[in-house]
């Protein structure tokens, strides 16, 4: 198969690997958080940035292996949509936990029951504590959230 890229493509396909290593867990200012599995693909894909005109959106560790560097980590549109795409996971999974949270203590359901598992009506009370938390944190951020160490107080 052969592809063909411009310098634009290019970079963006470069920009794309970085953000996809950074979800499967790889961090660029440790070379040991490389997933096994995208290793190999991710330096053959860094390692084409001087044939594509690229190169200075690329360096290289002690050891040789290839990452990208400042100017697609740190200032570049991937570091915009990952800084979003943080900030989205940590806001809906915090709603979602503590509305799982809140129904549970109020039902009295197993810890161990999740989302699927919820009947209609617990799934419309979940949708209702998600919407209190949304309007709550939309509006003052973890200002109000409160964690009592040692139980619930």
């Amino acid at each position: 198969m052969k592809v063909s890229f411009t310098q634009k493509e290019y970079a963006r396909l470069l920009e794309l690997a970085h953000l996809g290593l950074w979800v499967a867990g790889a961090r660029p200012d440790d070379p040991a958080t490389m997933p096994e599995r995208y290793g190999d693909l991710a330096q053959k894909i860094f390692g084409l940035a001087e044939t594509f005109g690229c190169a200075d959106l690329v360096e290289s560790d002690v050891n040789g292996e290839l990452f990208p560097n400042e100017k697609i980590t740190e200032d570049s549109p991937a570091r915009e949509k990952l800084d979003e795409f943080v900030e989205d996971a940590f806001w809906s999974e915090l709603v979602a936990r503590l509305a799982e949270r809140d129904l549970r203590a109020e039902r009295g359901l197993d810890a161990t029951k999740i989302g699927d598992e919820f009947t209609d009506e617990e799934k419309e009370k979940l949708a209702g504590f998600e919407d209190a938390y949304w309007r709550e944190f939309e509006s003052k951020g973890v200002d109000h959230l409160v964690v009592l160490r040692g139980g619930q107080g």
